[in-house]
């Protein structure tokens, strides 16, 4: 009985073995698990920071470290790109993530959308909250000529676009969607440092939250380090990250509104 029980759970075994899908970076060949890392270390430039990189590598696990690229950007500090085989591998087939599901719509049938089922222009808001200054990132989304050949939202007739800007308070935020009756606000936020961002669109929602109207609007959330799954822990609709087109933002956009008014 033991010797079969043994047997069993060596096939057991072999079987999520088999199911499993391990992988590992690619370099130059598949698994081989080469990675390339940036990093800047507090040390003043030279043959012992070079050293202090490579053993720095070495502690996160990566061998045959090399330094690609080291270079002093300020007084005790240096900058580095090191290239490394890092050890681990994942099992993909365990990997779960959400993503903004939506049809990708063009210019064109988003403004008949609007049109023709909602029979009134569409109303969006957006700033840049807090104390951040950039605004990079709104800017691609609602401005009008957009983002990588893609219109920006102030480029739809059939749509409303305010783009408050940088440095907005979430309470000048709020009065300004309620003033031009918004459907949808966007939020922007860049800097990132000591979670700066998180604060932001957390003080925003709460401050919905607080005036009971946080299903008057539709949110979306954005910014380098957004994605949809924070996003929607943090309490917004959707979240969209670095790479994303105004037609994106756009359709998923109408696609919403349109459902909510039918």
């Amino acid at each position: 009985m033991k010797k079969k029980h043994s047997e069993k759970e060596k096939n057991e075994k072999n079987e999520k073995h088999e199911l499993s899908e391990l992988i590992k970076p690619y370099g130059d060949t598949m698994n081989d698990g080469v990675v390339q890392l940036s990093f800047t270390l507090p040390v003043e430039c030279g043959a012992r920071a070079k050293k202090a990189a490579e053993l720095y590598a070495q502690k996160l696990n990566f061998s045959e470290v090399s330094i690609a690229h080291y270079k002093k950007i300020a007084d005790g500090f240096t900058y580095f790109v090191i290239y490394g085989k890092a050890e681990p591998a994942l099992d993909y087939s365990k990997v779960q993530a959400t993503e903004v599901v939506t049809e990708n719509l063009n210019f064109y049938t988003i403004n008949e959308m609007i049109k023709n089922r909602l029979n009134r222009p569409l109303v969006v808001v957006g700033a840049t909250i807090g104390s951040d200054a950039h605004t990079v990132g709104i800017d691609a989304i609602m401005n009008m000529k957009g983002y990588n050949q893609d219109y920006g939202l102030e480029r739809y007739p059939e749509m409303r676009a305010y783009n408050l800007g940088a440095q907005i308070p979430a309470e000048e935020l709020l009065k300004r969607a309620l003033e031009v009756s918004a459907d949808v606000i966007l939020v922007s936020q860049t800097v990132t440092q000591k979670d700066a961002h998180i604060r932001n669109f957390t003080e925003f929602i709460e401050l919905l939250e607080a005036e009971n109207m946080r299903k008057r609007f539709l949110l979306i959330a954005g910014g380098p380090r957004i994605n949809h799954e924070l996003a929607v822990e943090l309490g917004y609709d959707a979240g969209f990250g670095p790479g994303t087109v105004p037609s994106q933002v756009a359709s998923f956009i109408v696609t919403k509104i349109v459902h909510k008014n039918r």
